[in-house]
């Protein structure tokens, strides 16, 4: 299944790319999350990562495009206090209160460019967990979820060959795995740097 995706969004990325317009680039970027779980069993507050990656500027028109990427995304976050009691974590002294989890973040956005020196973004992102997270629980397989969807919102600086950006990340799907009673969803602010090839 996950092959005949792959095969349809690269037919479909091709097709894009054999009529646009307004001209097609290729980049790779990088630099910093500020994330956030949503959920009651979560501190509260903005830990660090990172993300790194690749892009494709697509555009239709001068003013119209779109821009695919494929990015390496860490989401860090620390477990709340109690959070032991509520859920059943194993009793080891040696447990870590420290979240990673780290995505393959596909964004498909959509760029207006307001000149030639600023674009808008805006679309969804899908997520696929790349490692489960082994501190919360005794089985730490069924933690989280394997995806996560969100939208995103940014802006794009365009000099030259490099691209500064920043962005806001809101997840739309609860990554809860172990029950109903508490909802997780993920937020994320990144500012990164990228370099068109």
């Amino acid at each position: 299944m996950k092959k005949i995706l792959l095969a349809s969004f690269a037919i479909f990325l091709i097709s894009i790319i054999a009529n646009a317009q307004g001209g097609f680039r290729l980049g790779i970027k990088g630099g910093l999350n500020m994330n956030q779980i949503n959920g009651q069993s979560f501190d509260n507050g903005f830990t660090y990562g990172y993300h790194l990656g690749g892009f494709a500027e697509i555009d239709f028109t001068h003013k119209f495009g779109i821009q695919p990427e494929v990015l390496f995304n860490q989401t860090n976050t620390k477990v709340a206090t109690g959070f032991a009691t509520l859920n059943q974590v194993v009793t080891n002294p040696n447990l870590s209160d420290n979240v990673t989890l780290n995505y393959l973040s596909i964004p498909l956005l959509f760029r207006y460019n307001v000149g030639s020196m600023f674009t808008l973004l805006m679309g969804p992102q899908f997520g696929i967990l790349i490692n489960k997270n082994e501190n919360i629980l005794l089985n730490g397989q069924s933690a989280f979820t394997n995806g996560d969807f969100g939208m995103v919102g940014g802006l794009q600086v365009n000099m030259k060959v490099l691209r500064l950006y920043g962005r806001y990340n809101v997840g739309l799907k609860d990554i809860n795995d172990i029950g109903q009673k508490d909802k997780w969803t993920n937020q994320q602010i990144q500012l990164g740097l990228g370099i068109r090839l």
